[in-house]
């Protein structure tokens, strides 16, 4: 390891990381060292996510240069034309991010690509927006989104504006392991300038995002906005300013923001994990909401391909929606207001039911995908025809795509869309609960929940386990056919079975009598078994909501404690 770490400090440009790894040698601190040099941070479909820090087992100037050089190389490999059309780049707020955007510059740049660099902090979906827009051959987003503070990340798009997939990923691996093996070749910024390389994206190039948000018809219903107030934050990420914008621009003039989450900080003063599902992330702009009334209390994550909401009830408090919730929202609201029959909408297999039942209410069609964003785009791109528009998917990790501006996850687009469609509802004399309750008593209520159960590292593989026998029953309720999508094989109890149509991947999921389902698949990051539930109570107009709502809850408390047993 002396040797490995002897190559590393020759190499790395930065003497905060040199600095660092020098006092881990002189403290012998031998933990440190090998968890920093054990292995690479491994580039996924992804790109790359970890901690900042010294070696390759971190995110740091060194790891980006390396990473960038094999993408660089790899594309070269790929397009005929990469250099001609480039890359484009941008970053969050994060402390590094900046100067890792600008490392990925100065990779490509010296490998002849022209770069496309926002010249300031950009949102991710303004990024992801370029790639179409300036026919680039890959986009480049320096980002941890909601990760805690230490963390950061290098996602990575293709040329059709969606993040990759296999066999795109692998490919750049292996580029980045020759790399990081190699003499790396880099020019700076200013030098790439001179060249005619570096193509600086300023004011005007955000501002043509601004107008594909406000051009989108589907994001044109501008029934009584100055009806509703909305409070919002930013969550010291980079969306604020394009929010508040594209809100103004939609005629909203009552929003208020949480001005202490209102600017990009790196260190997320305010709330220890950034995430708007984290409990106690919402407080700030649910308290700024209650001060002022407000309909809604939403928030994007930090680089903003996110959306939250909380909606204000009847006794004047506030309820965070689901992803599930919101998803289901979108997708009733979008279908209504289109020619249904002719759109295409989707989510993933741990999403809710729910928008397959409201898609074939309309008419529409509906695909599912594996987990990840990823696939909900790159999916929707090769279903859509000229009889079938993509024009919605979500994922219930609160994303949402509204139709094909960008190809990825828009918590800016999404933050539009609900405010348009609660200020309808409002202008009918309706809230978001009279609405979700509207879609509850026509489909059914579903209750969704996820659990995680954390393993031992040395715990044999469950999926195998659950594979070599099968059960036949979970929490009472009879299984009624098992999809595994491992062996790609949907089995039924009448001994039927047929392929599914997805990518391979160690899934089990158990569809139970009485319209419920249980996902079990291991965490590709850590060792944890992730479990994902979803219930179905059906009722009649003679019914209350809440007393079904709350029989839907204990039954779904029920499936979970008595599955969890089995495990």
């Amino acid at each position: 390891m002396n040797e490995k770490i002897t190559q590393w400090l020759a190499k790395d440009p930065d003497p905060r990381t040199r600095e660092e790894l020098q006092r881990l040698m002189a403290e012998n601190n031998t933990t440190e060292l090998e968890d920093r040099f054990r292995s690479r941070l491994e580039f996924g479909t992804a790109g790359l996510r970890g901690k900042v820090g010294c070696g390759p087992n971190r995110m740091n100037r060194l790891v980006i240069q390396q990473t960038a050089t094999g993408l660089g190389q790899y594309l070269l490999h790929q397009f005929d034309d990469a250099k001609e059309r480039g890359v484009v780049i941008g970053y969050d707020g994060r402390l590094d991010s900046k100067q890792f955007a600008h490392d990925t510059a100065a990779v490509l740049a010296a490998q002849g690509f022209t770069v496309y660099l926002t010249h300031d902090v950009a949102a991710t979906p303004i990024v992801a927006f370029g790639i179409k827009t300036l026919n680039t051959v890959a986009g480049v987003v320096v980002t941890a989104s909601h990760n805690p503070p230490e963390y950061n990340g290098f996602k990575v798009y293709w040329e059709n504006g969606a993040q990759i997939i296999p066999p795109h990923d692998a490919g750049i691996a292996h580029q980045i392991d020759v790399a990081a093996e190699s003499p790396l070749e880099l020019i700076c910024v200013e030098e790439a300038v001179a060249l005619g390389r570096l193509i600086w994206l300023k004011d005007d190039y955000y501002q043509s995002y601004r107008d594909s948000i406000n051009n989108n018809p589907l994001l044109s219903n501008h029934t009584q906005p100055n009806g509703i107030t909305i409070s919002y934050t930013a969550m010291h990420g980079v969306g604020a300013r394009m929010a508040e914008t594209l809100l103004a621009d939609a005629g909203f003039d009552q929003v208020y923001s949480v001005k202490d989450q209102r600017e990009p900080d790196g260190t997320f003063p305010t709330v220890a994990f950034p995430n708007p599902e984290e409990a106690g992330a919402m407080d700030k702009v649910i308290a700024l909401a209650k001060q002022h009334n407000a309909d809604i209390a939403c928030a994007n994550d930090p680089d903003a391909d996110r959306f939250a909401a909380a909606v204000r009830k009847a006794d004047g408090e506030y309820q965070m929606l689901s992803g599930d919730q919101v998803g289901a929202l979108f997708g009733d609201y979008l279908l209504a207001n289109s020619d249904a029959s002719k759109q295409l909408v989707g989510n993933t297999i741990v999403s809710s039911s729910l928008l397959k039942r409201i898609a074939e209410s309309y008419s529409a069609s509906y695909f599912q995908t594996l987990t990840g964003f990823k696939w909900l785009t790159n999916v929707a791109m090769q279903k859509q025809d000229a009889q079938h528009q993509f024009l919605f998917a979500y994922e219930e990790a609160l994303g949402y795509t509204i139709g094909s501006n960008v190809w990825d996850k828009d918590g800016l687009s999404a933050l539009v869309a609900f405010a348009q469609l609660t200020a309808a509802l409002r202008a009918q004399g309706k809230t978001i609960w009279d609405q979700l309750e509207a879609i509850y008593r026509q489909h059914g209520v579903y209750v969704n929940a996820q659990r995680s159960i954390a393993l031992a590292p040395d715990t044999p593989p469950i999926g195998e386990k659950l594979r070599a026998n099968p059960p036949t029953s979970i929490a009472g309720r009879q299984i009624e056919s098992i999809e595994d999508l491992k062996t790609q094989i949907h089995s039924f109890a009448d001994g039927n079975s047929q392929p599914i149509d997805l990518p391979s991947s160690d899934v089990l999921i158990y569809h139970l009598a009485g319209d419920a389902r249980v996902i079990v698949r291991p965490s590709g990051t850590e060792p944890k078994l992730k479990c994902y539930y979803e219930l179905r109570e059906a009722f009649d107009d003679s019914q209350d909501f809440a007393a079904v709502q709350e029989q839907a809850e204990l039954a779904m408390d029920m499936l979970i404690s008595e599955h969890q047993h089995t495990l």
